[in-house]
């Protein structure tokens, strides 16, 4: 009777699958969508603005992941605002990743999406990188996808300390949705893509109901009551 390695075998396709690199295969579905897609290949900095659903965290993941299998950038930054008010998270409890945790799970999701078993090895080490957004002041990232998710809850003056860390070869993503921030104050996101518009290096992209590509009750809804 042949002997059995099942453990070999098991050892040469756990191998085989790590080393396997996924085929990302992402495309706009509206005209919008499109718009938001090229500007972020094309600007340092792209901010966009929409209801949920339309795609901005999707695609914004969709795109940090194609760019970091092409080694277009050494690493993924995604962060966002975790106090709303912008006060230190020094008072939650546990760690760094402690703190953050409860808040980044949609963007981990979209981007475990794309890379599938590539998505942990990034995490690992440290080549997809999960920051709290009150602990990136006086740092410089170069080489670097930066993405601020849920922009519409930062201050104007948050939105200002991300944009200013932007060092050599990097790029900017910043979204949210202005209709619903938790801001008592008039969203800091709606502030900055005022002012910014028409500034060279810097694109702004607004989705509407008609990108939405949840369910099709998600964009009747949000029309009932936001127009």
């Amino acid at each position: 009777m042949p002997r059995r390695r099942p453990a070999k075998e098991s050892r040469n396709k756990a191998k085989t699958q790590s080393s396997e690199r996924p085929n990302i295969d992402i495309k706009p579905v509206t005209e919008n969508q499109a718009d938001y897609y090229n500007c972020i290949l094309d600007y340092d900095v792209t901010f966009c603005t929409g209801p949920a659903g339309s795609g901005k965290s999707y695609l914004a993941a969709g795109l940090a992941a194609k760019m970091i299998l092409n080694k277009q950038f050494d690493q993924i930054i995604v962060t966002r605002p975790l106090i709303c008010t912008g006060k230190d998270i020094g008072h939650l409890p546990g760690g760094v990743a402690e703190k953050i945790g409860p808040y980044i799970g949609p963007m981990q999701e979209n981007l475990r999406t794309f890379l599938g078993h590539y998505y942990g090895l990034l995490v690992n080490d440290r080549t997809i990188r999960f920051e709290p957004l009150e602990t990136m002041r006086g740092f410089t990232f170069n080489s670097t996808l930066m993405i601020l998710d849920e922009a519409q809850n930062c201050t104007a003056e948050q939105i200002k300390m991300f944009v200013t860390r932007l060092g050599k070869n990097s790029k900017i993503i910043i979204n949210g949705d202005v209709k619903q921030t938790d801001l008592k104050s008039r969203s800091g996101l709606e502030y900055i893509m005022n002012r910014v518009s028409g500034v060279e290096g810097i694109a702004i992209c607004k989705l509407t109901h008609d990108d939405i590509q949840r369910n099709d009750v998600v964009a009747r809804f949000l029309r009932a009551i936001e127009e």
